[in-house]
This record gives structure tokens, C-alpha cells and sequence, in this order.
């Protein structure tokens, strides 16, 4: 589909030039050369640039009719995406598998490449470091604006390290985000240099499979991307899964970012086989049993479209958030992002699809 791109911003080409940055075309992976680095040139920058776009969508809607009806895209050089991937590869890798955190926070479901829509809910919640935000994981693949997406949470992760907290979800995956669109999001942007752009997909992805799989917050909310799984028996365990590469199709790393729950009547087990193919539904005894083991007072997940944008289970032991308004154009659902205080009080903040 065609699409249009805003150029880059002002000054955004000192990026493509500094010597951080540059790409080693000739190596078989796009590289760059300070992978320590703690600060990256143009972030504040980049991150308004960023912040800008339903400022900068609405304008070429009003002046360019031509625009309607397309997606709308930035000019973001790939070698700030490397510097981005490759700085956020090492905050992620110096964090937990099992993330422990205390305070307030808005919780976000899965986002899927809407972008605009995601600009919107940051509206509402503020900015770090006056809000910590938490991510529980499908960023990209359906939506148009996967790589915004991306861009903004790395840039907004590497900036606020401390008010920012991303979780994987099962799309952070190369096996699946091949089939659902990043990869293809990725070729179609970067077309003047396909090599160059798929090597870009697999650095993001090398970002992606090291991001943690689940955290704790205030010591009583457990929140994953997907669900529970019958391997877990300590929340320690989830420290152990091995991270760095594909989601497997079965186990606890699988079922933490697959399972969903699910009223069953199945009295010889409280785990049955996902009609995704993959990992289980868990009912509300498997729930209660993961609850007393742990000390865990709430579950918070994402992984499932809802009307409504957020819904309970089990008398609101658990509570799943999806933050995708209108899921891929067509489902016409409200989105939700769960705030949650130190005192385990929450609410919700409901956006409705936009017309």
C-alpha cells in the first residue's frame, strides 16, 4: 500500500553522519561502533519529532487531500534505528527476566503498530518522568506504524530507564512478526536498500527477543503479556527462561506470552489446549492455586482484543488491557490503559475508536 512520508526533521541528519552511528554495509550484520554508549546524539529531539505525529498527520490531511486514506509515515534513517535497538539491547539485557517495581503506574495492553493512537493515550497518561509507564508487549505487526512504535518506546526507555518498563510480548518474536507484518512494514519503507532493511528487521528483533517477560508491581501484581503457566512454580523460574532468541512452542517462556484465561468445565484438569494452537486456556482454579503460591494479590495481562478495552476474570483476580482502538480497522472496540497507585487501587482510561 502506498504511504506518506513526512521527511525528516531539522538536523536530523547529523544521525546518519556521526561516527556512533555508522553502518558497516559489508559486514553481515548493520553494526555500530560504541555499543556503550548512554547517550545517543538527537534524542530529545528525536523523541519530539516523534511525539509530533497527529500534530503533523492532521496538517497533511487538511493540505494534502491526496493523503486521506493512506498510512502516514516518518523518514526515520535506519542508522537511528540501530543506535536505538542496539542502546535499548543493553538496558534490556541489564535488567531481570522477572522485573520487581514500586510506585504508580499506567498500564498499557497490546498496541500493534497504531501509532496516532498510542500519541493519544500518552496525551491522557503524561510523559515520564512526571507518569511511569508500563508496556506488556505487542508492539508491532498489524497496524501501519509499527517502527514509530518502536522507535518512540526505545527512545522513551533509553531516555527515562527508570519510568519506562517493557515486557515481551508473543509478536516480539521474528518467527511471528515475519508473518504479521513488521518485516513486510520494514521492506516497504527501506525499498531503495532491501539488504539494509532486512538487516534492520533482525537487529530490532535482536532488541525484541532480549526485552523481560514479566514484572511484579508493589509486590502483589503480577503482570505478563499472555498468562500463567503449569511450569511455573516459583515467579524466580521466569528469571531462568532463556531469553535472546524465539519464543518456543511449548513451555513456561511460551506460556507466558500465549496462554489467555477461560471459563471451563473440565473437571480432570484446569489447563486445556489453545484454540490459538498454542500454549493453554487457564480456568479460575488454576488461577487461585498460582495466586496462593505466590502471595500474588492481581493478575494484569493484554494478548486479547476486547470490546470494551479491559475485562475481568475470576471476581477481577485477574484483568486483561488491550490498547488498540478499532483492532486493525475493523473490530470497532474501545482501548483501555489501567492506572494503577501504590495502594492497588486502579481505574481506566477509555479511548474510543476515531472516526
Amino acid at each position: 500500500m502506498a504511504s506518506i512520508v513526512l521527511p525528516r526533521p531539522f538536523g536530523i541528519n547529523e544521525f546518519s553522519n556521526s561516527s556512533i552511528n555508522t553502518i558497516n554495509t559489508n559486514s553481515k550484520k548493520l553494526r555500530i561502533r560504541n555499543e556503550t554508549l548512554t547517550q545517543i546524539p538527537g534524542l530529545d529531539q528525536l523523541i519530539t519529532f516523534l511525539l509530533s505525529y497527529n500534530i503533523q498527520l492532521e496538517n497533511a490531511r487538511k493540505t494534502q487531500s491526496y493523503c486521506v486514506g493512506k498510512p502516514f509515515r516518518y523518514n526515520i534513517p535506519i542508522p537511528m534505528m540501530v543506535a536505538l535497538s542496539k542502546r535499548a539491547t543493553i538496558l534490556f539485557k541489564n535488567e531481570p527476566g522477572l522485573l520487581r517495581i514500586q510506585g504508580t503506574f499506567y498500564i498499557f495492553g497490546d498496541i500493534h503498530g497504531q501509532y496516532s493512537d498510542l500519541i493519544r493515550f500518552l496525551e491522557k497518561t503524561g510523559l515520564p518522568p512526571s507518569s511511569n509507564l508500563v508496556f506488556l508487549g505487542d508492539y508491532v505487526d498489524r497496524g501501519n506504524n509499527s517502527l514509530e512504535v518502536v522507535a518512540l518506546l526505545f527512545a522513551l526507555k533509553i531516555k527515562y530507564p527508570n519510568n519506562v518498563f517493557l515486557i515481551r510480548g508473543n509478536h516480539e518474536c521474528s518467527s511471528i512478526n515475519k508473518q504479521y507484518g513488521f518485516y513486510d512494514e520494514c521492506i516497504e519503507r527501506y525499498s531503495d536498500n532491501k539488504t539494509d532493511a532486512s538487516k534492520l528487521w533482525n537487529i530490532m528483533n535482536e532488541t525484541l527477543h532480549q526485552m523481560p517477560i514479566a514484572l511484579v508491581i508493589n509486590n502483589s501484581v503480577f503482570c505478563v503479556h499472555g498468562g500463567i503457566s503449569p511450569h511455573l512454580k516459583d515467579l524466580d523460574d521466569i528469571n531462568k527462561c532463556t531469553r535472546g532468541d524465539t519464543i518456543p512452542d511449548d513451555g513456561l517462556l511460551c506460556d507466558l506470552t500465549w496462554s489467555d484465561p477461560k471459563k471451563h468445565s473440565n473437571s480432570s484438569t484446569n489447563w486445556i489446549k489453545n484454540d490459538r494452537g498454542v500454549s493453554y486456556f487457564f480456568n479460575e482454579k488454576a488461577l487461585d492455586e498460582f495466586m496462593d503460591s505466590t502471595g500474588i494479590q492481581m493478575v494484569c495481562r493484554a494478548h486479547q482484543s476486547i470490546k470494551t478495552g479491559f475485562q475481568f476474570f475470576n471476581k477481577q483476580k485477574l484483568i486483561t488491557v488491550f490498547s488498540a482502538p478499532n483492532y486493525c480497522g475493523t473490530f470497532g472496540n474501545d482501548a483501555a490503559v489501567m492506572f494503577l497507585n501504590e495502594n492497588l487501587e486502579y481505574s481506566f482510561i477509555i479511548l474510543k475508536p476515531k472516526i
